[in-house]
Parts: structure tokens; C-alpha cells; sequence
């Protein structure tokens, strides 16, 4: 055992211990949070609008303080940006993470002297819990490669702004920089195409024993080693044996994954965002992922059913319940006060608080009242998946509406299979039975004859990534929707389909 998997494995206990001391300790750890937040935030202009020098409880907080999210706090922002001081934090920030916002452009999110060590300790804390409950720490002696954005940035009224991936880059500590791939140079070309080639060329014939990034990013850097090599990625990498993931659901790519590598290996699941990394998975055996209480960061929770009514109940993390589908609302060291990320979550253990994202309050199917949402069609694609033996590198779901024929309406799933199922018919059947088992209003509508069956499409080679470089959106942390209520997507995978 080397000295640096020795030291590691020393370190990973010490903070193991310190995460369950506050994680046994949730609504105390989230009331101190709290408190901070508000006392520290109280002479910036947010806090004087808001009153923040009276407000004494979390029931104070919920009056004064209305849910927003970017196009309403983008009057301060717009502030922050223009050079202002004291706008939603104190002083400026260090930086700000931009994001394309879907209709207001770019989208500047703070990240302050406060907040950016929570995104660099979540993650090397993510890691520590895997060593402290596998005893596995061999990894840290090889190559560790990070799929991410470039670390350029531009500067923005004394601000310096870019991609979040990227900022973070800079922030690799030292005893980890000889590991790190790709390299300053390769990290910084902005075609995703010419990236990928260039990190299969640096990465071929390197000890590689952590591959972190975006699955779907990561499965066409698998696919191009084995394109340039003829090798599986478990033979090309022997010592491989940790892969990093966050931003989408892992298991519809999981059989695929496994078949590109040629064996098994251990995962980890993170939750970052530019507004906060909110939670990654701490243990091997349990599902969902720990949330972070203790990261300067609030939570506030509205079931998602009622996001939409007049005034939606606000629930703090000891309200909650399990297998429900909650809206996300952060306030944060950051500057962020009541802020809704626009994803969902459920909670799959209350304790310790644990939760798994299940799609975007944005993302859903319910075309005909059905409220479907990707927690819903993932879990069915697994199930059909299983089933059929076959294996898929990409899908979206869409409703039709107005089908030929006068047929009824139905759900249309577009698949890039890479392995067909040996029974599509078995599959098909497997996939809406699943959806009906999960969704009380998607069988009652089925049983009724409003809808018939779903129907699948299916996508050619890459016809996902043609999508996805058509909108601009090729590679970095860009995510393809899995589900939405409208045929945007399913117009363009049609015009694929058919060339």
C-alpha cells in the first residue's frame, strides 16, 4: 500500500465521522444554516428589501421571502453583474457560473468566497465515503480523468465567469494534479468532438483508474477508445475501477457501460449544480444520495402537485416524506433566498436524508393529465431493458396528440438502441406495463381507451448526438430532456430519423 492510499484511507474515517455527526443531527444542522445565512446577509440590498433584520424564525423567512426563480431574481443579479457591491451576498462574488438559460439567455449564478469550498469538499467527500466504507483506496495512485468544460473564463466587471466544471478545475488540490487528466491544453478545446479525440490520444495508454463525468459524455469517450483501439475499456485499463457520475440517472446506461468496459466497476453518484452541489451517495448499499445540511446551504421543499396552485405549502426538511415528488428550494451562501433550482426530488431515507432526482418541475408528460415524470420512463427502460437483453445508448419520450388514421393519442419513445431487445414486442409491452404499474393516471387513461399503448421510434446511430450538435448543445454538461409535453424534440428526431 502506498503512502498516499494509506493517508487517504486515515483521512476518510476522520471525515466520515464528522459527516454522520451532522447528518444525526438534521434540523438542529439546518436551523444553525439558517440562522447564519440570514445574520450574515442582512445589510446587503436583498436583505433590506426583505426585511432580514426582523426575521427571527423560518416562518418569518417563508412571509417575507417569496419562491423565485432566475428571471425573478434577475434584478439583482443583473446588479451583481453590472459591478454592484452587497447586492445578494456581502461584497462581490468570486465568480460567476454561466449557464444557458432557456429564456432569458445567459444565465449568471454567484458563487462566492463561502460557497465554493462546499462544491470542492462535496465532492472529495464523496470519494472519502467510498474509501472509508470499501477499504478500496488503491485508485488514488492512478490516472483519474474529469469529462468537464473548459477552464477558460472571461471577466465580467472585475468578476472572472465561465463554465461551473470548469472553475472547479482550478481548484484541483496539488497531491491530485499529477493524476489529473486530460491536460491544461486538451481541457481548454471547445469543440466537444476534437476534445474527445484528443483526450482518447492522451488517455490510451495511461494507468486511467477513476473516469468521473456526465454518462452520456462518458459513453462516447468509451466508444471512440474502443473505436481507436479494438479493446474493451476494462482492457485498455485494467486498474480501472471507480466511475464518477452526476447529472443524469446512471442505470439506463448501466448494461450498456458495462458491456463497453467488459466488467462491473464500482460507482459514485454526485449531485452538483452552479447553484449548490446538494448531495452524493455516501454509501455503496443504500440508494439516494446524502443531502448536504451542513454546506451553508437551506432547503425548502413544495410537494410537486402543488408547485402550480396560488401558495403552495413550504416544508423544511423535517416535514418531508418519503416516495414524494418534492420541488427543490435553496437559499445559500451563494446569495440565492428561496431559489427554485427547477428540479424534483424524493427522499428515499429520512435517516439519514437521502435523496434521488426524479426530473425537472419543467420535464414531464401530461399531455392528457398523466403527470409522468423521468424518475417514471428511467425506471421503465430499466425494467425493459432487463427484460429483452438489450441495450440503449440514448431515449426521449414526447406525447402524440394527433395521430394519423384517427388513432388514439399515445406516448412516442424515441431509442438509439445499441443492442436491439431480442423481443421488441416483449419490450414495448414491458416498458408500458412499467409506466402503468408507477403512474395510478397513465394506467387509468390506457384502461379508459384515451390512450393507446406507447409506440417506439427508433433513432439511428448517433442520431442523439446530430440532435444535440443541431441546438449547440454537443458534449460538456449539456443533458438531453428524457421526457417533454410538447414535440420540439421529437420534430427534429423525426427529420433523423428519416435522412
Amino acid at each position: 500500500m502506498s503512502l498516499k492510499s494509506f493517508g487517504a484511507k486515515i483521512f476518510a474515517k476522520n471525515i466520515r465521522k464528522k459527516i454522520d455527526k451532522w447528518a444525526s443531527k438534521p434540523e438542529a444542522t439546518q436551523e444553525k444554516v439558517f440562522q447564519e445565512l440570514i445574520e450574515k446577509a442582512k445589510d446587503t440590498k436583498f436583505g433590506k428589501d426583505h426585511d432580514f433584520k426582523n426575521i427571527k424564525s423560518y416562518a418569518d423567512f417563508s412571509k417575507k421571502v417569496p419562491v423565485r426563480d432566475y428571471e425573478e431574481l434577475r434584478f439583482y443579479v443583473d446588479k451583481m453583474v453590472a459591478g454592484e457591491e452587497d447586492v445578494l451576498w456581502p461584497g462581490k462574488p468570486l465568480y460567476y457560473a454561466k449557464t444557458s438559460g432557456t429564456t432569458s439567455g445567459a444565465k449568471y449564478i454567484p458563487l462566492t468566497k463561502d460557497s465554493m469550498p462546499s462544491h470542492i469538499n462535496a465532492a472529495r467527500n464523496a470519494i472519502l465515503c467510498y474509501i472509508a466504507e470499501t477499504g478500496n483506496a488503491k485508485f488514488v495512485d492512478g490516472k483519474m480523468i474529469f469529462l468537464q468544460g473548459s477552464p477558460e473564463m472571461e471577466e465580467k466587471n472585475g468578476v472572472k465567469l465561465g463554465r461551473l466544471s470548469g472553475i472547479v478545475a482550478h481548484y484541483v488540490p496539488s497531491y491530485l494534479q499529477k493524476n489529473r487528466m486530460p491536460s491544461w491544453e486538451t481541457n481548454c478545446i471547445d469543440d466537444w468532438e476534437t476534445k474527445v479525440d484528443a483526450i482518447v490520444e492522451e488517455t490510451r495508454n495511461e494507468d486511467m483508474s477513476v473516469i468521473s463525468g456526465i454518462p452520456s459524455w462518458v459513453q462516447m469517450y468509451f466508444e471512440r477508445l474502443q473505436q481507436k483501439t479494438g479493446k474493451k475499456v476494462g482492457e485498455l485499463f485494467p486498474n480501472f475501477d471507480l466511475f464518477i457520475y452526476g447529472g443524469v440517472n446512471y442505470e439506463p446506461y448501466r448494461s450498456k457501460f458495462e458491456n463497453l468496459i467488459g466488467r462491473k466497476v464500482d460507482s459514485i453518484e454526485l449531485y452538483p449544480a452552479s447553484e449548490g452541489f446538494f448531495a452524493f451517495q455516501d454509501k455503496q448499499t443504500e440508494k439516494g444520495m446524502l443531502l448536504q445540511l451542513d454546506s451553508g446551504m437551506f432547503y425548502e421543499f413544495i410537494k410537486a402537485d402543488e408547485f402550480f396552485d396560488e401558495n403552495p405549502k413550504r416544508l423544511t426538511v423535517g416535514e418531508v416524506e418519503m416516495g414524494v415528488n418534492y420541488v427543490m428550494l435553496v437559499s445559500s451562501n451563494a446569495g440565492l433566498w428561496a431559489y427554485n433550482i427547477g428540479d424534483t426530488v424524493q427522499f428515499t431515507s429520512t435517516n439519514p436524508y437521502r435523496v434521488m432526482v426524479s426530473g425537472r418541475i419543467k420535464h414531464f408528460i401530461s399531455a392528457f393529465g398523466e403527470h409522468v415524470i423521468a424518475k417514471e420512463v428511467e425506471e421503465a427502460m430499466q425494467e425493459a431493458t432487463a427484460a429483452t437483453k438489450a441495450r440503449i445508448s440514448e431515449f426521449t419520450v414526447a406525447p402524440q396528440i394527433t395521430p394519423k388514421n384517427e388513432e388514439l393519442p399515445y406516448h412516442e419513445w424515441f431509442i438509439e438502441f445499441e443492442k436491439e431487445p431480442e423481443d421488441l414486442a416483449k419490450f414495448s409491452k414491458t416498458l408500458d406495463e412499467s409506466l402503468q404499474k408507477q403512474n395510478s393516471y397513465y394506467f387509468d387513461l390506457i384502461e379508459g381507451k384515451i390512450l393507446q399503448p406507447l409506440k417506439i421510434s427508433r433513432v439511428p446511430e448517433n442520431g442523439f448526438q446530430q440532435y444535440m450538435k443541431s441546438i449547440g448543445k454537443l458534449g460538456g454538461q449539456n443533458k438531453l430532456p428524457r421526457l417533454a409535453n410538447d414535440r420540439k424534440i421529437a420534430e427534429v428526431l423525426e427529420k433523423i430519423i428519416k435522412a
